[in-house]
């Protein structure tokens, strides 16, 4: 694919075609507001209400198609644009795809630590990453690339020790490995290309603003309840944050409804502070 010309006025954004980032990828954008239409079979589709096109790829590529201008914006794991090496704007983290690049071994083997490893074979599937990590710790290992099954390999004599995504460690455990130290954690993020035009880089603000809003809004639950007017300063104690809520006077001159957001993680603990 070529970078488009500078005076294109549609935003490009990327989403992985399949794996895990996929759906969750799919979801964020639509409940974001942006409406389009989605066919397993299609590649390409236009945003029906706003001035941008999404293409869906390989979630691998959508690094160096950020770094080449050939999309202003694109999903994808943090981990596959450190392995790419790709040029890009970040900062966006998007909530979910988590995941950890680690070093694993065989756990009924004599490698206790990293040091342990010093001229032995690593098999993997991130080999860029791989291998700044070993060489920072000053650690010659000889590495084999592998694409896929990558927990097998010490289990067929070719591998000493792997470096694979892990999200839980139960792949990693039914395969006899176990893990000794972490490369990288990883999660989707929004990337953006560092060549964009004025008007395309305004475009793009926006639709980063709007996915911001949504991953913000998921942290959040929306409270409200009816209060002795006189509650008020016990109620600010005991919702941390709640500076300035909503309160609106009710019928009876002694009571108000105080609205307030607060974080979604907390809001069973204080639901019976609050009713006390």
């Amino acid at each position: 694919m070529k970078a488009r010309s500078s005076g294109e006025d549609r935003v490009r954004l990327a989403l992985p075609n399949k794996g895990r980032l996929a759906q969750p990828s799919v979801t964020l954008v639509k409940e974001a507001g942006f409406v389009f239409e989605q066919d397993s079979r299609q590649l390409f589709t236009p945003c029906q209400n706003y001035p941008m096109d999404l293409l869906f790829v390989r979630a691998e590529d959508i690094g160096e198609y950020a770094q080449d201008g050939v999309v202003d914006l694109g999903i994808t794991g943090s981990n596959l644009v450190e392995e790419a090496g790709a040029r890009v704007g970040r900062g966006l983290a998007l909530g979910f795809g988590h995941c950890r690049l680690e070093v694993a071994v065989p756990g009924s083997g004599q490698i206790a630590s990293l040091g342990d490893l010093d001229g032995q074979v690593v098999a993997t599937s991130h080999p860029r990453s791989t291998a700044a990590y070993f060489k920072d710790r000053n650690l010659a290992v000889r590495l084999i690339e592998v694409n896929g099954a990558v927990e097998v390999a010490p289990l067929l004599g070719v591998a000493d020790a792997i470096v694979d995504l892990v999200a839980t460690g139960t792949t990693l455990a039914t395969n006899g490995l176990r893990p000794i130290a972490t490369i990288l954690d990883s999660e989707a993020e929004l990337i953006h290309s560092l060549e964009l035009p004025p008007g395309r880089r305004q475009l793009c603000d926006h639709v980063t603003l709007m996915l911001a809003s949504v991953i913000a809004g998921r942290g959040k639950k929306y409270l409200m309840m009816n209060a002795p007017s006189d509650a008020l300063p016990r109620i600010r104690d005991v919702i941390p944050g709640i500076g300035s809520p909503s309160v609106m006077q009710l019928a009876d001159p002694g009571m108000v409804a105080v609205h307030a957001v607060v974080d979604a993680a907390g809001i069973w603990e204080l639901l019976a502070p609050l009713r006390d």
